[in-house]
């Protein structure tokens, strides 16, 4: 049986990348975390590491370890806080891995709700986008993920992940002009009218989102900038050096003065929360849906 102190210590080597730092995180000496490697080396008859330079390098091997390591350790953390939460040895504590525009929008208010609710619950926060939230999901780093999905495609709720709507964010379509409230649905911009202008494009599913709306309105654009920072997007807009698509929830984050957004008919995501396992969860990740699934229906 392979012993959980030496995957600790392996999953440490892994992610700081090297025996040194990984002593230094655990609060070993160098010999003894080498002494734990050797040790898992001997019990799984594998080599798992090998030196390169001053650091060291994991063996596909190693790696396979590592990452099943990672998501062992995961849950046992996560085990041990619900246990504590359930048997009164503390008031709980839930984490929630949530991407930059939620966290700039409606996670707020759902943290201030949590925190009236069960003053005593320790809220932690970490900024992700879909793939890496839900990657800390079923390693046991997060307890809940908000993620958001494009179309119809990736909505299986597959290895355990179950999926809690929240709500449905329009897209759109973000050109350079003076700021006009009263003209964010017009509707007289799509994609088509600007077949011949550079595109801004985001993160790899937003990226993926723009190219299905621009294949469906009849031309491939041509991308000149990629940023995922909604920010960074906006003021390349307002400066005339292309245009993008964004979703609702971003412009709410924040807003350029000097962009015009204009709603694409049918052009949306919808934002889920994300739990991993077999119901019901632990009474801190309700609590943390519920606060979840308010502010949602709040905004």
């Amino acid at each position: 049986m392979l012993d959980i102190l030496r995957l600790r210590v392996l999953d440490a080597v892994a992610r700081t990348g090297s025996v040194t730092a990984a002593a230094r995180e655990l609060n070993y000496s160098q010999p003894s975390v080498s002494h734990h490697l050797a040790r898992l080396e001997a019990e799984t008859g594998a080599v798992l590491i090998r030196r390169a330079g001053r650091g060291v390098r994991l063996t596909e091997a190693g790696r396979l370890l590592a990452d099943r390591a990672a998501e062992i350790i995961g849950r046992l953390d996560s085990a041990s806080a619900e246990l504590a939460a359930h048997v009164g040895m503390r008031a709980g504590r839930v984490r929630l891995a949530a991407f930059p525009s939620a966290l700039g929008t409606f996670v707020p208010a759902a943290a201030v709700r949590l925190a009236r609710a069960h003053p005593g619950l320790d809220l932690r926060l970490a900024e992700a986008e879909p793939p890496e939230a839900l990657a800390m999901l079923r390693a046991g780093r997060a307890d809940v993920a908000v993620t958001f999905h494009h179309g119809r495609q990736d909505l299986a709720e597959d290895g355990g992940v179950r999926l809690t709507p929240l709500f449905e964010d329009p897209t759109l379509l973000v050109t350079a002009g003076a700021a006009d409230p009263a003209a964010r649905d017009a509707g007289n911009d799509v994609p088509a009218a600007y077949a011949g202008a550079k595109w801004i494009a985001g993160c790899d599913r937003c990226r993926g989102h723009l190219l299905d709306l621009c294949a469906a309105a009849g031309f491939e654009p041509a991308v000149a900038f990629t940023t995922d920072d909604y920010v960074a997007v906006q003021a390349m807009v307002a400066a005339g050096l292309g245009v993008t698509v964004l979703p609702a929830l971003a412009l709410s984050a924040h807003r350029h003065p000097g962009v015009r957004v204009t709603a694409l008919p049918g052009a949306s995501r919808r934002v889920f929360a994300a739990t991993y396992g077999e119901p019901p969860d632990p009474p801190a990740t309700t609590a943390l849906l519920e606060a979840l699934r308010e502010a949602a229906a709040a905004r």
